[in-house]
């Protein structure tokens, strides 16, 4: 009991009634309750045993104490697996908030492009039927304070 008590146990062995007989070399049904013919019960040969067993056990798990090493384990992956699925769901949220953006993006560029591809046509038009067209000037010498050139390297016109 020991043994079993405080983690060391055989191979594939959990901390349990049945590795409990195994390494007391007695049957496991000598732990639990008989049964005569008449009906009756008798305490088995190993029942006060099987209940210190049981109960230590039970004292040392809820003192947070896993015993046996699977267990252990076994509550280790929960956890892991918990976090992992808190992860998940919130890289969920995430792909699905910047997919939203995206497709969002890619609506107004659409209608950005489809509002220069008509202003390129009306000014074509303007300009086929002989109409004035004015040209924006290219010079920053020429452009309105506060407004940017091709030729000026990305500073303002006007500017240092």
């Amino acid at each position: 009991m020991e043994q079993i008590l405080q983690g060391d146990l055989p191979p594939g062995a959990k901390a349990d009634l049945k590795t409990l007989a195994q390494l007391s070399g007695v049957t496991r049904t000598a732990f639990y309750v008989k049964r005569n013919r008449d009906g009756t019960s008798r305490p088995g040969a190993y029942q006060h045993l099987a209940e210190e067993f049981t109960g230590r056990l039970q004292a040392l798990q809820d003192a947070g104490e896993i015993v046996d090493p699977r267990a252990a384990q076994l509550e280790r992956l929960k956890k892991q697996n918990a976090e992992l699925t808190d992860r998940v769901a919130r890289r969920d949220a995430e792909v699905a908030k910047l997919t939203e953006f995206r497709t969002l993006a890619i609506s107004r560029l659409a209608a950005q492009y489809d509002e220069i591809e008509r202003l390129r046509s009306m000014l074509t038009q303007q300009a086929e039927a002989g109409d004035v067209v004015t040209h924006l000037p290219l010079q920053a010498k020429d452009a309105p304070p506060g407004s940017y050139s091709s030729d000026s390297g990305g500073t303002p016109a006007g500017g240092p």
